[in-house]
């Protein structure tokens, strides 16, 4: 990214004063559109008629294609696993995510996770309006189908038994391995399986014990537990046995060389994501983008990467950079921790930055000149001392940080929140803290706030390539092409969300 040089009080004209009667005009004016606004606004979601406790499409809280695009956000409810939704050397991955994040581009707008902590209330929590897709391998049952729609099937799967091999197995031969195994649903009969009471398994069991005319002892675990953990419960000899999809079992029994995963309990079953069942454009636009991305080959080749791949798979899992297993954002974790202190702020927030300016690559350089894990120009650099040419990663952040210090101190003067400045600081490190007091000053000539950064600020950044706008008396920096630091701030911060909420997961599973 390109850096402005070293930040500079002198960058900063006076704001237009508060007192013109044209603002007071403007100020008006705006009163009366946020009192019309507020009459229009139901929280995250209009719902039609009192919420019950049935799931018909009278009482589901509705939130249709038209709003996603009007907020620009699509809601992905899924959990952490290795093969749904995880964070590796800082950057989101996972199949659903990945899937969904070509979705939402293909219809202009972003995609947010919402990690879903016990997945039994995935489907409550569509229908709240907390997410607007469901994404964490879901079988289309009858049952599930009475509560949500689904989508055309991304692929099938089978439910295979997890069991584990005996403590000799490598000693035994293949006969001997097969015979201490289960190969046939009746050898269930009288044994515990555990399995979430809310899974598809469940009731696969359940329909199971019926069928094989002897009493499987179904355990129900609860929803904050994940198929991954049980399997690895299974593998560690904490239970005998559980059930996974045979796409699951594949990539997570590879972690472990006690597991066996090839007995089949089920036909061939679809999987697919759900919707709420009053989101008929939301559905329509899943589908068409299935259909589409399966005949190109897309589809494939996404299940391919996460489902097929065990040695990446592998690498990942005995990563410490994985966050379901090492907890670590990054190589320079420390120095991060180290340096965010000078600043007061999360580290997992300066990582986001630091990612979003390098990938963590020490040795990036763009076509400006800007260098290192903070990307600093050689003039901002040489005042803090620094040779680019020999700029080590602690160098880097410590000089990056300094700068931020710097622009942070200074809009302190202006907003006093320090959460509040915060996308006002992240910008101005992207573009030069000149073009963001002058979006702060279009705010209050135009009757927004200008401590406020959504909808406010970022608006008149976002304008100031117009003539309109960088040619008015209250500009002093002139022609910025906004969308570049809007788009950069929105992007740490979506990162920095993502961040904490995966290094918290792996602390409390610890």
């Amino acid at each position: 990214m390109k850096r402005k040089a070293v930040f500079s009080v002198k960058l900063v004209r006076k704001e237009y004063p508060l007192g013109v009667n044209m603002w007071k005009n403007y100020k008006i004016l705006f009163g009366l559109i946020l009192i019309f606004s507020s009459l229009l606004e139901v929280k995250k979601c209009a719902v039609p008629g009192a919420m019950s406790t049935k799931s018909d499409s009278s009482s589901i809280a509705h939130r249709d294609l038209d709003q996603i695009k009007k907020t620009k956000k699509l809601v992905l409810l899924t959990e952490n696993s290795s093969t749904a939704y995880f964070i590796y050397k800082g950057q989101p991955m996972g199949y659903e995510y990945e899937m969904l994040s070509s979705f939402a581009q293909s219809i202009g707008v972003e995609l947010d996770v919402e990690v879903v902590k016990n997945v039994d209330d995935i489907f409550q929590m569509l229908d709240s309006c907390d997410g607007d897709i469901a994404a964490d391998n879901l079988t289309i049952t009858n049952n599930r189908r009475k509560d949500v729609e689904f989508s055309s099937p991304l692929f099938n799967t089978r439910q295979v038994l997890i069991q584990r091999k005996p403590d000799n197995w490598p000693k035994l031969s293949q006969t001997d391995l097969e015979s201490q195994l289960v190969r046939n649903p009746l050898q269930l009969a009288d044994r515990q399986v555990y399995v979430r009471k809310g899974s598809s398994f469940y009731d696969r069991l359940k329909d199971l014990s019926n069928e094989i005319g002897g009493k499987i002892e179904v355990i129900e675990t609860p929803g904050t537990e994940t198929t991954e953990e049980l399997i690895g419960d299974v593998a560690k000899g904490k239970i005998d046995f559980t059930i996974a999809d045979e796409n699951v079992a594949h990539i997570v029994a590879s972690y472990y060389d006690n597991l066996d995963i090839n007995t089949a309990i089920s036909f061939p079953q679809k999987i697919a994501w759900a919707t709420r069942r009053n989101s008929p454009e939301l559905l329509t636009a899943l589908n068409e983008w299935i259909i589409k991305n399966k005949k190109k080959g897309y589809n494939d080749a996404v299940f391919g990467k996460y489902y097929m791949d065990k040695k990446s798979a592998w690498d990942r899992q005995n990563s410490q950079y994985f966050s379901l297993s090492g907890g670590k954002i990054s190589p320079y974790d420390d120095l991060i921790k180290k340096y965010s202190v000078r600043i007061g702020w999360d580290w997992r927030l300066l990582a986001a930055q630091i990612y979003q300016e390098s990938q963590f690559n020490p040795e990036a350089k763009s076509w400006s000149g800007a260098f290192g894990l903070m990307q600093l120009l050689p003039s901002t650099a040489a005042h803090y001392n620094i040779d680019t040419t020999n700029m080590s990663p602690e160098a880097s952040i410590a000089a990056g940080v300094s700068y931020l210090r710097e622009v942070d101190n200074y809009l302190a003067k202006l907003i006093p929140d320090k959460e509040t400045r915060i996308p006002f600081d992240l910008a101005s490190y992207n573009v030069g803290a000149g073009h963001i007091i002058d979006a702060r000053n279009l705010a209050i000539k135009y009757g927004l706030d200008p401590n406020k950064w959504e909808d406010n600020v970022a608006y008149f950044l976002l304008n100031e390539s117009l003539p309109k706008y960088y040619n008015d008396p209250v500009v002093s920096f002139g022609y910025c092409r906004g969308q570049e630091p809007y788009q950069y701030v929105k992007e740490i911060i979506n990162r920095y969300n993502m961040y904490k909420n995966q290094v918290i997961q792996y602390a409390v599973k610890r």
